[in-house]
């Protein structure tokens, strides 16, 4: 009997270890996360206020996906290394210049009718 009890603990154990590495890997990436909603309000703004054209806002939302994907990939294994981080904040970086100049050009979206 003993022998069924220290097994039945020892693999809830594994679950739960299991199940807590999924979480933290999850959440291992705060600033990213906070970092791209963010960017993305700030393109549903220029949307908002006919600063982006829809090329411009189709263009900036696929970047933004990309970084997604990214940042998935950074996490599967459940470590986010320093160059993963690196990467990830310099690809963010281009993507905050890119939505900053394509909500200053001189393009506007046409006025709703």
């Amino acid at each position: 009997m003993k022998l069924r009890t220290l097994a039945a603990t020892a693999l809830l154990s594994a679950f739960a270890a299991g199940a807590f590495a999924q979480a933290a890997g999850a959440a291992a990436t705060p600033r990213v996360d906070e970092r791209q909603a963010r960017q993305e309000q700030r393109i549903d703004q220029g949307v908002a206020s006919g600063e982006l054209t829809k090329r411009e806002t189709k263009k900036l939302d696929a970047e933004q996906n990309r970084i997604d994907r990214m940042e998935n990939r950074a996490k599967a294994d459940g470590t986010v290394t320093k160059k993963e981080r690196a990467r990830l904040t310099h690809a963010q970086n281009h993507a905050s210049r890119d939505i900053a100049r394509q909500k200053h050009d001189a393009q506007q979206a046409p006025a709703a009718k």
